[in-house]
């Protein structure tokens, strides 16, 4: 914008922003060597047995995405002076890309870790790969992928907008801080429903793929067809019951699992209890996932319908809304930790 509009606003902020994005960038590798110790540390035998396939997707992660970012990353912060602006623009975009190949390729290893497709068992039982076209273009993979990348957009676009509304507040640095809360907030607006998207996406690949898994989030005890749908409840294991359930009757439930009116949805009553993730841990964080992205959604659209109209500004409530919502895309992502951390004890 800075070089299509000569404004300097546009190159303050930035700058602004490139300080913030080079601190993450240093959490994000000094925390991606730990997780490649744990690997080894942690999971000796499951990184033995998955090397073959594991270990050359991660290696993919540092040759293609890592390299890449970290090269023109230096640039961005180094070189404004030494290159020509277009250059200097492309290196903003070859950051873009390394990022976004990063979680690629991290996805693609998590996606195989949840689904496993492409493989073979050879005679000492580690897994060999027979197909690497199936491993990574694996549908999960390429469904799960845009709902993390999108996950993170949403999560800076959050992180902006907020910035921009406290500026505001305190009446500060008004010409910067009303392009970040526009950007944040209609980049939010447009990406929402799209994520929303994805998440349902995921849902049947759950569903499909990890039916302890999700019946656990639904808190579904008996086999259903069609079935209803738990919106809040206290799931209570011992007696294989939801008490205080608000439920929305059949074929809610189906409908928003399988995308059907009549499809039948396993409950734990038909799965092995020695097979059943814990109950309360992914149904919870999965409402509080849900919870997030529908008052996300309410801020972003509001907030965009506001700025259209020129009265953002004047409207003191909706800018502490915006404020007060940063943190509401990384609760929404921890939360998803939750949900996966109940298929891997499901899967042992």
């Amino acid at each position: 914008m800075h070089l299509a509009t000569g404004r300097p606003v546009y190159r303050q902020v930035f700058e602004f922003w490139l300080k913030i994005f080079g601190v993450a960038f240093g959490l994000g590798v000094v925390s991606g060597i730990v997780m490649a110790f744990q690997f080894g540390t942690n999971w000796e035998v499951h990184a033995r047995l998955t090397g073959p396939i594991q270990g050359v997707l991660l290696s993919y992660e540092t040759f293609t995405a890592f390299f890449l970012e970290a090269s023109f990353f230096g640039i961005l912060l180094f070189g404004r002076p030494r290159v020509p602006p277009l250059f200097y623009l492309f290196s903003t975009a070859m950051v873009a890309l390394g990022t976004s190949l990063s979680a690629f390729w991290i996805l693609a290893n998590n996606s195989w870790m949840q689904v496993p497709v492409g493989y073979a068992i050879d005679s000492k039982g580690a897994y060999a790969p027979n197909d690497w076209a199936k491993i990574v273009f694996s549908p999960v993979l390429w469904v799960r992928f845009p709902h993390m990348l999108l996950a993170s957009f949403l999560t800076g676009a959050f992180a902006v907008a907020a910035t921009g509304a406290w500026y505001l507040l305190r009446r500060e640095y008004h010409a910067e801080a009303r392009i970040m809360l526009r950007m944040g907030l209609y980049l939010a607006a447009v990406l929402l429903p799209v994520q929303a998207f994805f998440g349902h996406l995921n849902g049947l690949y759950v569903g499909h793929h990890q039916p302890s898994k999700m019946a656990a989030i639904e808190a579904r005890w008996h086999t259903e067809k069609p079935a209803s749908e738990v919106l809040l409840a206290w799931p209570d294991v011992k007696n294989r019951r939801n008490l205080y359930a608000i439920t929305l009757p059949p074929p809610l439930g189906s409908l928003i699992d399988s995308d059907s009116l009549s499809a039948e949805e396993v409950g734990l009553d038909s799965i092995p209890p020695e097979n059943w993730p814990p109950v309360a841990i992914p149904f919870f964080t999965f409402r509080i996932m849900v919870g997030c992205l529908l008052i996300m959604l309410a801020v972003a659209w509001a907030g965009s319908y506001l700025n259209y109209k020129g009265r953002i500004e004047q409207n003191r409530l909706l800018l502490w809304a915006a404020f007060l919502s940063f943190p509401l895309p990384w609760i929404a992502i921890s939360s998803t930790r939750g949900i996966c951390w109940a298929s891997d004890m499901s899967s042992q």
